[in-house]
């Protein structure tokens, strides 16, 4: 009997302290997505990225949003998207073939895909994980700035800091390091 309460007891103080350490975790610079936030210029949102970097003045960004779609029934594209007062909207987004996680084949098929593109990406020296492609023209978009990131929680964690830095009004620099793209 001392045993179970004992484990009942156990259970309970890390179901207390997890969700804590979680959220420490994340905040602490996100040691799953290897991504990290530091106070940035007063007025500004930074993002460096394996692809390029983006600044953008805080008072000039008009909306900030994340959606998901999917392109020609085979593509997941999650994309966060930053409209500001000036001419340029950028946008963030992440691709992944529309069925992955539905099924073990779908997974398989996925994880081919991902190892050619990184074949791709050695014998090239392009990145085909930060590339941005664009098929002209069908999807060049005259004053749009776009960043491909490879990693879904990075995409979660940009998405982040950017609207809280514009919620706030504190200046961020938010940096996705290259192992992760």
């Amino acid at each position: 009997m001392k045993t179970s309460t004992f484990h009942l007891a156990v259970a309970f103080l890390a179901l207390m302290i997890l969700p804590h350490a979680a959220i420490a975790q994340s905040e602490d610079g996100g040691a799953k997505d290897n991504t990290s936030e530091a106070t940035g210029p007063k007025k500004f949102w930074q993002a460096d990225l394996p692809g390029g970097s983006y600044t953008v003045a805080l008072d000039q960004i008009t909306s900030i949003s994340k959606h998901s779609y999917i392109i020609d029934g085979n593509i997941s594209v999650t994309e966060v998207v930053i409209d500001t007062n000036g001419n340029a909207l950028t946008r963030f987004y992440y691709l992944e073939p529309a069925g992955q996680g539905t099924s073990d084949l779908a997974s398989k098929i996925a994880q081919r895909g991902k190892e050619l593109l990184d074949e791709v990406s050695d014998r090239t020296g392009v990145n085909a994980n930060s590339a941005v492609v664009k098929q002209y023209p069908v999807t060049t978009h005259a004053k749009t700035v776009e960043f491909h990131i490879s990693n879904i929680v990075a995409l979660d964690a940009l998405f982040n800091s950017a609207r809280t830095a514009w919620i706030n009004g504190r200046g961020k620099k938010f940096t996705i390091k290259t192992g992760s793209e």
